[in-house]
């Protein structure tokens, strides 16, 4: 069911974790690929491997983000569109909870989708075969203790990929959800703890968390269909978490 590449995408977040992993799905499925993050050295490093072309950017920041598109667009047409970047803050409370970590958690997992979602737009209408991936969680969609801001800032990424399909459907764009479950990365946990040894009792006794490539699978398989399939939302989890709050441990 794979069609005829090569196609241009734009990955964001593409310096660790499943943006790295989504660029190499990507490439070694046939697209042409732009790899977007802050750290210069890594996307540097994942072109060299990969063939991707290294684009630093934030998006969070307007500027940056027009600046991004003028760049990539100056090089040809997009035809897909992955808003990777994001990531969880803290463990607060409600009560006790970080104003500046809830405001960080918004505006890189929801402006910063929509940012990059204006700014592409009218390339990915002009394709004719464009598409828009957003990587939400399975948080947007089930509360947890200490996980409001994270829940909060994913649910509002939810709501902008379904609003955005009864948008874009005119258009023949797509837009897909991907909703992961637990995934062991590099820098998930660690950059929300801040602590390495709080990142690793994350996963401790799962056999089996998911993994950046399953997530970079999924994500490069729902872009790889023919475009008139459009995987609305997937969710994934790994077999040991049977939901978002049954997981089963070893020796537990």
């Amino acid at each position: 069911m794979t069609e005829i590449t090569p196609k241009r995408a734009v990955v964001t977040g593409a310096s660790s974790g499943i943006g790295a992993a989504a660029v190499r799905a990507l490439r070694a499925s046939g697209w042409d690929v732009v790899a977007v993050a802050r750290r210069v050295d890594r996307l540097q490093a994942l072109a060299d491997e990969t063939g991707a072309v290294p684009v630093a950017a934030d998006v969070t920041d307007d500027a940056s983000v027009a600046q991004l598109a003028e760049t990539v667009l100056a090089g040809g047409g997009v035809d897909a569109l992955i808003n990777n970047a994001g990531g969880a803050f803290g463990l607060d409370s409600v009560a006790g909870g970080s104003i500046s970590d809830w405001q960080r958690m918004y505006d890189v997992n929801v402006l910063g989708a929509l940012r990059m979602t204006q700014a592409f737009l009218p390339a990915l209408r002009a394709s004719g075969r464009g598409s828009v991936l957003l990587l939400t969680s399975t948080a947007a969609s089930t509360a947890y203790e200490g996980g409001a801001g994270y829940c909060a800032a994913k649910s509002g990424e939810e709501m902008l990929a379904r609003t955005l399909r009864l948008e874009e459907a005119e258009h023949n764009v797509r837009v897909i959800e991907i909703a992961p479950g637990m995934v062991k990365t590099e820098e998930f946990s660690l950059n929300r703890l801040g602590d390495p040894n709080a990142a690793d009792k994350v996963y401790a006794g799962v056999e089996k968390p998911l993994t950046a490539e399953d997530v970079a699978e999924v994500m490069a398989f729902s872009l790889n269909l023919p475009h008139h399939v459009n995987l609305d939302q997937v969710v994934l989890r790994p077999l040991a978490q049977a939901a978002q709050h049954k997981v089963i441990r070893t020796g537990s």
